[in-house]
């Protein structure tokens, strides 16, 4: 009785191994496999979350099949003690691999809500957005000028989240002092600006930040990054060039930038200056005249006075038979590459059209009528 005892016993361990065998390979290829998740969420990590309410909020939120067995997977693969805090994009049809690797990984959030600091060429704005997870668009939930509007209860919530991310956004064409009192205004910085930097020498472009974090240390990171953008675009530059540095382009770049904000005109922009200074006709662009008047700090708010565009200085361009001396204010990685690889063409004069765009012209006869219909379009306005 008891050699069938044993044999029964014998049996059992063994189906016993073979069902635990197989518990394990379809627990190994439940936690591999595609997830249930038909749209991505975000999952928000809260400091001091546990592994076990984090899995929770995962099942309930149908994002996995079991909240058991992917607390199981991230024990055997050792990722318990590692849950990050942040905000996590997960995917649609994430595996609980995907979700534990997304989750343990750490680094920048990728979702929730983000506070972007804009630094714009007429003034400053704050605002707060949440990343939408069904769209993967962004949604503005406030909007405000931290120099004159209130603070609205939007941002200060937003400061006091873990997982909220902070935005530097620096506009093309905006001048190194207005980047600096940008940075000023924002009290989530630490340490001083330091000197204004040299005109030109940042990239506008967007720079995630956190708190605590040193202005001056952003600041080397724009001038870092304009660099890297000036001297790849001057290392690829057209031949036959009428400028003849790298810093002399900048100068361009800073021309052309201001002259235009649509994007497919920069390298016709590009093409009349080159001309012009091919000619060696005088510029005649209002812009370098307004910075030798404001020095770039603020906007100048009204039109050029006939006795403006008639007084010699170093950047009236109705004067000086070159380029200004410095660039006028920071352009982007588009100007300063149309700058350096202008359109061939032989357009010599350019005007306003009335579309936010503008009109070229060969010949002072096409220009002058190109000025006269933009007169027309402005007398039409004025009247409106």
């Amino acid at each position: 009785m008891w050699r069938h005892i044993a044999s029964n016993a014998l049996t059992m361990l063994i189906v016993g191994i073979f069902l635990l065998g197989g518990l394990i390979l379809w627990g190994q290829s439940e936690y591999q496999a595609k997830g249930p998740l038909d749209e991505q969420i975000c999952l928000r990590v809260e400091r001091g979350s546990t592994v076990s309410r984090v899995s929770n909020w995962l099942a309930d939120q149908g994002a996995v099949s079991s909240g058991m067995l992917l607390r199981v997977g991230m024990d055997y693969a050792d990722q318990t003690g590692k849950l990050k805090a942040g905000s996590y994009l997960v995917p649609a049809g994430a595996s609980m691999a995907d979700i534990a690797s997304i989750i343990t990984k750490g680094g920048a959030s990728t979702c929730g809500t983000e506070v972007v600091f804009r630094v714009g060429v007429t003034r400053m704005s704050t605002i707060v957005r949440e990343l939408d997870p069904s769209t993967n668009k962004f949604v503005e939930k406030a909007k405000f000028d931290p120099s004159v509007d209130e603070i609205p209860q939007a941002f200060t919530a937003v400061i006091e989240q873990s997982d909220a991310r902070f935005r530097l956004a620096v506009a093309e064409g905006v001048t190194s002092w207005q980047v600096v009192q940008g940075l000023k205004a924002i009290s989530l910085l630490d340490g001083a600006t330091g000197d204004v930097p040299a005109e030109g020498s940042l990239a506008p472009d967007s720079y995630e930040f956190k708190k605590g974090d040193k202005r001056a240390d952003i600041i080397a990171q724009m001038s870092q990054r304009q660099e890297v953008i000036l001297a790849a675009a001057w290392e690829g530059r057209a031949e036959g060039l009428p400028v003849k540095s790298a810093e002399e382009a900048l100068v361009l770049a800073s021309l052309i930038e201001k002259e235009t904000g649509v994007a497919e005109e920069r390298r016709q922009v590009a093409s009349v200056f080159t001309n012009r200074l091919n000619k060696g006709m005088k510029l005649q662009t209002d812009p370098a005249v307004i910075y030798g008047i404001t020095k770039g700090e603020g906007v100048l708010g009204r039109g050029l006075r006939r006795s403006e565009l008639r007084k010699p200085t170093p950047f009236n361009t109705y004067v000086i038979d070159a380029l200004p001396p410095t660039p006028i204010a920071n352009p982007g990685r588009a100007s300063i590459e149309a700058a350096l690889n202008p359109d061939s063409t032989e357009y010599i004069f350019f005007v306003a059209d009335g579309t936010g765009g503008h009109a070229f012209a060969v010949t002072l006869d096409e220009h002058n009528k190109n000025v006269a219909k933009w007169r027309a379009i402005e007398a039409e306005r004025a009247n409106d």
